[in-house]
């Protein structure tokens, strides 16, 4: 070989390196959508549930949710009520009022620190302004006592 083919031969290989590299990431995302449209061939229980639908994470135990009262998730910005015995709402923790997080939930209401802004732990219905408008509702799951989103 001489050493001007040695320069192209190179080029050739990187060329067919990288072109190869992008099939296998083009290939490698293929796959994943189609394993989440239900490929029952997946591992684990994320084989059908697609990257977007992991399993939902638990907020807590029935038991940690007082009656008439509720639990802020700053993290997962929700707050979990539960009005009466054994009925669950969650609700954004975000207040509509100017997007402070509600840091406490006492005597009936979800309550915004930021502005004064109070919300019913029942609806997330506004009791008290400035808040323009209610909390936007979330969806949870309870089941065997535990809550996750949904």
């Amino acid at each position: 070989m001489t050493p001007d083919a040695m320069p192209r031969r190179r080029t050739v290989l990187r060329a067919t390196g990288a072109g190869s590299a992008a099939a296998v990431l083009v290939s490698g995302c293929g796959s994943d959508d189609s394993g989440g449209a239900g490929d029952s061939g997946g591992t684990g229980d994320s084989g059908g549930t697609g990257a977007s639908t992991a399993a939902p994470k638990a907020l807590a135990r029935t038991a940690d949710i007082p009656v008439g009262g509720g639990t802020v998730f700053k993290d997962e910005k929700v707050v979990v009520t539960q009005p009466v015995a054994g009925e669950f709402k969650a609700f954004s923790a975000i207040c509509t009022h100017q997007g402070c997080t509600v840091a406490k939930v006492e005597n009936g209401t979800i309550d915004c620190p930021c502005h004064g802004s109070k919300y019913r732990i029942a609806d997330g219905s506004v009791a008290d302004g400035p808040a323009p408008r209610p909390l936007p509702a979330e969806t949870i799951n309870v089941s065997a006592g535990t809550i996750t989103l949904a």
